[in-house]
């Protein structure tokens, strides 16, 4: 099966960003190929319209792709959103594949406390809608929020990003996509 992580990162103070998509074969997490986009943003940061930001950008990644994945780990959120409607989710019904959303903190809804142990998860609802987990990927380590983004469940989305988060906070896919994404800021920042 191919895995892929979807990352952005942008130049501080300006107004270029950069998208990777690494899609990986599980359950080794080889990288098999990288999808890579840099290009100009219009659009600005506003809380809940991530996606308008960052999906331009991600899409070309994807498009660069000659190898695609069956299911995509998007750092952002999938329906753990105002409108269910997050990162993850819009990314997932524009590539047409299973999408995860994994993000790094809360943007809507209120949920009981984590345990402690790796695996420990609460329950994430919003106006009385369940809309994600809050999952410890790692023994008293901050949680990471996980929604289903398109084609995917709650229950599958939790023991896939368990999977790929073996040692450290984040899932290996995104983790790579990370490091891809400033990788090239770094580059592009010693061209300027």
């Amino acid at each position: 099966m191919l895995i892929g992580g979807a990352d952005c990162s942008y130049q501080k103070r300006a107004d270029i960003g950069f998208a990777a998509v690494v899609v990986c074969r599980w359950p080794e997490l080889e990288i098999v190929e990288v999808g890579r986009a840099v290009d100009s943003i219009s659009f600005p940061y506003i809380p809940g319209l991530l996606s308008f930001r960052e999906l331009p950008l991600l899409s070309s990644a994807w498009e660069s792709l000659r190898i695609k994945p069956e299911m995509v780990v998007v750092d952002g959120q999938g329906v753990a959103h105002p409108r269910r409607l997050g990162l993850a989710a819009h990314a997932g019904l524009e590539w047409r594949v299973s999408t995860v959303g994994c993000a790094k903190s809360r943007l809507v809804g209120e949920h009981r406390p984590v345990s402690r142990k790796r695996g420990g998860r609460a329950t994430l609802f919003h106006r009385g809608e369940r809309i994600g987990t809050v999952l410890r990927t790692r023994e008293a380590v901050k949680p990471v929020f996980v929604s289903p983004g398109h084609l995917s469940d709650f229950e599958s989305c939790n023991r896939w990003i368990l999977r790929l988060a073996p040692r450290f906070r984040l899932p290996e896919v995104i983790r790579a996509a990370h490091t891809e994404v400033n990788r090239m800021r770094r580059e592009q920042s010693c061209r300027d």
